[in-house]
């Protein structure tokens, strides 16, 4: 397994996470889905630093080396400031009462405009 961290400084780019956050209403959470070899996305922000990004957890090395659509890239207007791609040492799944992990959006986007 392997795992991909990426994101990016949203400062001078003109989005906010506001703005990510409707990326992902919109297109992201449904275009992942259907991505062969991808166990597990989740999507990060850092609203204090104006950092967004994403962990994805691939089933293999050879999954996680194909190219992915450069959508957020586009929309930022440049590339990561950082990408890595880690070896999976272990998994595990803790205690918890959640029936399993929920899936999409957490976090509503605000209103178009909103930020």
């Amino acid at each position: 397994m392997r795992a991909t961290i990426a994101w990016w400084d949203l400062a001078g780019t003109g989005h906010s996470i506001a703005s990510m956050r409707r990326y992902l209403a919109d297109e992201a959470i449904d275009h992942f889905r259907g991505v062969e070899g991808l166990r597990l996305k989740f999507w990060i922000a850092d609203p204090r630093t104006e950092r967004w990004g994403a962990v994805l957890l691939w089933e293999s090395a050879e999954a996680a080396a194909r190219p992915l659509p450069p959508r957020a890239a586009e929309l930022i207007g440049r590339s990561p400031a950082q990408h890595t791609v880690f070896e999976v040492e272990a998994v595990l799944e803790g205690l918890h009462t959640m029936p399993g992990l929920p899936a999409g959006l957490l976090t509503p986007p605000a209103p178009a405009g909103g930020g």
